[in-house]
């Protein structure tokens, strides 16, 4: 059975957890192994959820906001072996409804290649005339 808990303050076992989640994905290195950035991503988030099953984290997704008008939704993945298994689906649900909880209304997010089809099917549509952009250091 899946759980799905929003945190504020991972265990040092729940920060291993989701680094490696981050590296499945792609978005972090081997050399990406620091623990107090999860801390400040997820403390620092409107709000971080996990997805567990049998004790391990096994899909993850958060949110970003103004906690007044806007909100992003990023980090949305569930492990390769548990996908087709509809906990992405509910990982944004659980994810937009605290954000609608919370009042927020507008809620964006940037969908990687292959995946709008994802989103759409969970009621998101590309922004006309948007273009995302990005300062890289």
């Amino acid at each position: 059975m899946v759980t799905y808990t929003f945190i504020v303050n991972p265990s040092p076992e729940q920060i291993r957890q989701i680094i490696a989640l981050y590296r499945m994905q792609g978005w972090w290195s081997q050399e990406v192994d620091d623990d107090d950035m999860v801390v400040r991503i997820a403390a620092g988030s409107h709000c971080f959820l996990v997805a567990v099953e049998g004790g391990e984290i096994i899909g993850m997704g958060r949110a970003i906001s103004d906690r007044t008008s806007d909100a992003y939704i990023q980090d949305v993945t569930v492990h390769h072996s548990h996908r087709g298994r509809g906990i992405g689906a509910n990982i944004l649900k659980k994810i937009v409804a605290r954000l609608h909880a919370d009042g927020l209304q507008w809620i964006g997010l940037i969908a990687e290649k292959g995946s709008s089809d994802f989103y759409r099917h969970l009621g998101f549509n590309q922004m006309p005339d948007a273009t995302p952009m990005l300062l890289k250091k």
